[in-house]
This record gives C-alpha cells, sequence and structure tokens, in this order.
C-alpha cells in the first residue's frame, strides 16, 4: 500500500530544509517535484526544484487531468502530476508532497487517507526573521508572504499533524516519527518498543494533543495583523 504525506507551511518556516533531511534518514519515500509556469531563479534546475513548463503546455495537462492538483499563485500555475501516485504505486514507495494549503485540499477531497503535516514557524517575528534573512525577496515580497502566511496559518486544523519547527534536530525527528507511525498504523506487525516511541513522538504532534502550545502562535500572527 502506497502512503500519501503531505506537507504544508508558510515560506520561511523551513519546509525544505525539513523535507531534505527526512528524505536522507526515511527510506521508501517518493518526491513529488511540482510542475510550474514560472521562470527558473538563481541556481534552480528544470527536474530538480520544479519541472518548468510554458502556460499552454501547463493548460494542455490540466485539459488532459495530468494534475492531481494545481493553482494559480500570483500568475503563475503550480502542480503536482498524477503519474507521480502510479509511479510510486508501481515502485512500492511512499509518496512525499511538498504542497500548499490549496493544493493540500485537493488532494485530501481525492485521497482521504492521505497524512497531513502543517509545519508552524515559533511565531510571526520569527517567520519575518527568516525571510529578511534569506535577503532574496524585497520589503513588499515579503510583506505579502506574510500576509499570505497568516491567511494559510488559519487552515491549521485541516491537518492531521501540526509540527512546530523551532529547532531543526528535534523537528525533523518529529516528522521521521510521523511518517513511521503511519507506516505502522497501516502495517499488521506487532509493535516493538522502538517502534512504540515513534509513535509516542508523532501523537504528540496530533492537532488535538498540540493545540495548547499553537495558540500563542497563532495569536502572533492574528495580533499582527496590518503590520508587515
Amino acid at each position: 500500500m502506497t502512503n500519501v504525506y503531505i506537507i504544508s507551511a508558510p515560506s520561511g518556516s523551513g519546509k525544505s530544509t525539513l523535507v531534505n533531511e527526512l528524505r536522507s534518514q526515511v527510506v521508501g519515500l517518493k518526491f513529488s517535484i511540482s510542475y510550474t509556469t514560472r521562470a527558473p531563479r538563481g541556481s534552480e534546475q528544470n527536474g530538480r526544484e520544479y519541472f518548468f513548463v510554458s502556460r499552454a503546455d501547463f493548460e494542455a495537462m490540466i485539459r488532459e487531468d495530468d494534475f492531481l492538483e494545481y493553482a494559480d499563485v500570483y500568475g503563475n500555475y503550480y502542480g503536482t502530476a498524477r503519474r507521480f501516485l502510479r509511479e510510486a504505486e508501481q515502485e512500492g514507495t511512499d509518496l512525499l508532497l511538498d504542497i500548499d494549503v490549496q493544493g493540500a485540499a485537493q488532494i485530501k477531497a481525492k485521497l482521504p487517507k492521505a497524512c497531513s503535516i502543517f509545519v508552524l514557524p515559533p511565531n510571526r517575528h520569527t517567520l519575518e526573521w527568516r525571510l529578511r534573512n534569506r535577503g532574496s525577496d524585497s520589503d513588499q515580497v515579503i510583506c505579502r508572504r506574510l500576509a499570505t502566511a497568516r491567511r494559510e496559518i488559519e487552515n491549521y486544523d485541516k491537518y492531521d499533524y501540526i509540527l512546530v519547527n523551532d529547532r531543526l534536530e528535534p523537528s525533523v525527528s518529529q516528522l521521521k516519527a510521523i511518517v513511521l507511525s503511519e507506516r505502522l498504523r497501516h502495517s499488521d506487525r506487532p509493535l516493538t518498543v522502538e517502534d512504540e516511541a515513534q509513535v509516542a513522538v508523532a501523537e504528540g504532534c496530533r492537532l488535538k494533543n498540540i493545540q495548547a502550545r499553537i495558540n500563542p502562535i497563532l495569536e502572533s500572527f492574528r495580533n499582527d495583523k496590518g503590520k508587515c
């Protein structure tokens, strides 16, 4: 059985680093590279960060129903091709999707059993610091990303797990535990002591078990509404 893992996060939350660490530590994960109509940035390469295609080609793929999900974000299309799920099923691996809240909702509608994980920054101030520290965006873009983050974070309760990325190593361990725990949940084998430890870590990230921790994070975004 192929498990599908959806990971979403506001820009600057450290999602890409977490995903890269997860892929280096957990075998049997097929990563879906999104298609986009935007131009490559910096050292990005076709087929590595994204598949860069023309708008006409992307819209042809829409007509052919080639996408599990897609969205128009600030005038550019982004989408996840169905072929990645087919390939994962054929290879006997799980599928890892790095997508935004729009895409996650579409995937959940089509694949209700997919495991969804939302990555939160420790607070709004930290997210703004991370965005500015990258040194790649203008003030206008940073403000737009913060406004988008505020809207995206309000969708946290639609996800199965919440991961607060305040320190990299513990966050990677939690993400790994979630993936392994979900695999165990769909397995018939008895749990070992190590398995039970992984399940306990994952359960601590369940939405119902982490609400008290995330409330101050949510408030930090709501209180700064209208600011940048």
